[in-house]
């Protein structure tokens, strides 16, 4: 199950730069996508966590010589973070004696570290970005789309052979990201109170950041919820969807909302196991906004600016989207029902932001008005025409 937007995204970026990284979640299929694409083109794959692999970089201006017309992938590239600094010097060697671009693919699981050791490639370097599955890259039934979102996005959990496998293995895979990833990439910080921080997060799934209050249940300092929410959004673990400043007269939200992002992963964290589970739960209309939310940023194009509008006096939007240059923004509504009512905040909302187009994506799959100016639409077929901004 190869992403197509992402396959896309890559060849696109390796014919106009010499390093292009692909970045995304612990098994999101990161090296799946990158071993597809090496074996379309001529290139050698190495897997930096492997001892051998890494020993062949013991000399890499010799091993990077020795296949200078082939596309190099390195995996895991974290694990030799002192390799940036020689792909560097590579990268202009080979740009004047005119391979310029398509050299590197190189794959990493945090965004925030890898940035911080990329900084010496900065105008040799893209990023290309993998999400988890989204509503178009299953089949387009409704049972997928229900699995997707009960199940989240990592490969591996939507394709397991039942929920009580996939639930086990979302529930390895936190231990992972909290043993391994965590301490890997901030060695300092206590797993068991990121794990307790992570948990919160998923009960108060998309509500309004309020540091104070996760740092009086966790009896930290509001400073240290802040830099482990830095920590979870920097292993792309969690989104914190900013408020949209709008030039009205109107007092606005300013704490962001929290997500975390991979549905699946949230229901896991609270021991939800499957679609009955998760329909009696409070948390079950919380969790398919942020499902919703992530389906259409994952499927924006770059340059589309996420957010979301409210008022003290009660206008909101759930997702605003911004497209590239001066145009009107899109404001969606996000319900669960298969019987969707606007709210008035949401045509307050529409007014103060001027907004060129309205939706409402709910559980059902049929498209159509629901009131002048604004229409009902299923997640998959909002998503397409977001992928097409």
């Amino acid at each position: 199950m190869i992403p197509r937007k992402a396959s896309e995204e890559i060849r696109a970026a390796l014919g106009r730069q010499a390093v292009v990284a692909l970045l995304g979640p612990r098994q999101a299929g990161k090296t799946t996508l990158a071993r597809a694409i090496a074996e379309r083109s001529d290139a050698v794959v190495l897997d930096l966590e492997s001892t051998a692999d890494r020993d062949q970089l013991a000399d890499v201006p010799l091993f990077v010589r020795a296949n200078q017309d082939r596309l190099v992938v390195l995996d895991e590239i974290h694990k030799m973070p002192e390799i940036f600094a020689e792909l560097r010097v590579l990268v202009d060697e080979g740009r004047r004696v005119g391979k310029g671009v398509g050299r590197f693919l190189v794959l990493g699981s945090a965004s925030i570290p890898f940035l911080k050791q990329s900084e010496s490639l900065a105008g040799r370097i893209e990023y290309v970005d993998l999400g988890p599955l989204s509503v178009l890259e299953v089949e387009p039934t409704f049972e997928a789309a229900t699995r997707l979102w009960v199940r989240g996005g990592l490969p591996l959990s939507f394709l397991a052979k039942s929920d009580e496998d996939s639930l086990i293995y979302r529930r390895n895979l936190v231990r992972t990201y909290l043993e391994r990833d965590a301490p890997e990439f901030y060695p300092r910080v206590p797993p068991l109170t990121l794990e307790r921080l992570w948990m919160m997060l998923a009960h108060g799934q998309g509500g309004l950041l309020n540091a104070a209050r996760l740092a009086s249940g966790l009896g930290i300092s509001a400073p240290t919820v802040v830099s482990y929410l830095d920590l979870l959004a920097g292993i792309l673990l969690v989104r914190r969807l900013p408020p949209r400043h709008a030039n009205v007269k109107k007092r606005l939200v300013k704490s962001p909302r929290v997500y975390v992002r991979d549905s699946g992963l949230a229901h896991a964290l609270l021991r939800v196991a499957d679609l009955n589970a998760l329909l009696g739960h409070p948390v079950a209309g919380p969790s398919w906004e942020g499902f919703v939310i992530e389906t259409i940023l994952g499927a924006a194009p770059w340059g589309v600016l996420p957010s979301f509008y409210r008022t003290a006096t009660g206008a909101e939007a759930d997702l605003v989207l911004d497209p590239p240059g001066n145009l009107r923004p899109w404001v969606i509504e996000i319900k669960r029902s298969s019987s969707p009512r606007l709210s008035s905040g949401f045509a307050i909302a529409r007014r103060d932001l001027n907004a060129e187009r309205a939706f409402v994506v709910y559980g059902g799959e049929e498209r159509f008005p629901i009131q002048r100016g604004v229409e009902a639409i299923s997640l998959r077929e909002m998503a397409g025409l977001v992928r097409d901004l």
